[in-house]
């Protein structure tokens, strides 16, 4: 799953929608109701990343820090359940020319963008997953391109299996993702999977009913090798409200060997 849960803003009025105190539990039933093995989430603040962990259950872990270079702030962790994955290594890159540094922006994006990267062993199956989950920025197209040549290059560079999650802040066929596609090494689930379960409903409905003509800007990318049995966007709303301002989306896949 790819979930962007909208960081927790503050000085709202109490009937918006927006507010966190509102979405939380709706937040927490969705999880419950979906149990995902892994979960990329985006917009996370350290208090909705502890109370993520708490809703999800005590088998899962998470991994991921904040973005800023004291390594607080929003963060895009990866939580994942540790009674079928085992988790074997994991590190967070700064989206910049400098991705060794914590904090960096280089692209023209006014606000740090990371990629978590992490790789786990199938307790089932025994075989290894790479899974990386990210969030490109939202104003600078140039930096979204950067970032997606940065991702596309590292996926490149190894050989497991690997899945990316994020909120991309762009459509489908738009330059960062013929970019982040570019020479089949990801692909888009959506255009794999043996069944949709869902419409292609757009994925940043914020707060307002689900439109088919709207960007699907939220994405789960496979390298080819791996088969996607489903995927949907799941569009649930509990008493005709929603979790977040983002729908997530969900895949169900299986690995090569």
């Amino acid at each position: 799953m790819t979930f962007n849960i909208r960081r927790r803003m503050p000085r709202l009025l109490p009937g918006n929608p927006d507010r966190w105190v509102k979405r939380r539990p709706l937040v927490a039933r969705l999880l419950e109701s979906e149990a995902p093995t892994i979960i990329g989430v985006q917009e996370a603040l350290p208090d909705q990343a502890g109370f993520l962990r708490h809703a999800l259950g005590r088998s899962y872990r998470p991994i991921g820090f904040g973005r800023n270079a004291d390594k607080r702030g929003e963060g895009c962790p990866l939580f994942y359940d540790a009674h079928r994955l085992q988790l074997l290594q994991w590190e967070q890159t700064a989206l910049s020319d400098t991705p060794a540094a914590p904090g960096s922006t280089t692209w023209g994006n006014k606000v740090p963008r990371v990629l978590v990267d992490a790789i786990f062993r199938d307790r089932e199956t025994d075989l290894e997953l790479r899974v990386m989950n990210t969030h490109f920025d939202h104003r600078s197209r140039n930096a979204r391109i950067h970032s997606a040549s940065l991702v596309r290059a590292l996926v490149a560079d190894d050989s497991l299996p690997t899945v990316l999650t994020g909120d991309f802040n762009t459509s489908v066929g738009s330059l960062p993702f013929e970019e982040i596609t570019h020479g089949g090494t990801l692909v888009d689930t959506w255009a794999v999977a043996v069944e949709r379960v869902t419409d292609a409903w757009g994925t940043f409905p914020d707060y307002k009913p689900p439109r088919l003509d709207h960007k699907r800007i939220d994405w789960i990318l496979a390298t080819a090798g791996i088969r996607v049995a489903k995927t949907g966007v799941n569009v649930t709303r509990f008493d005709g409200s929603w979790p977040s301002d983002h729908a997530p989306v969900q895949a169900i896949i299986s690995l090569p060997g």
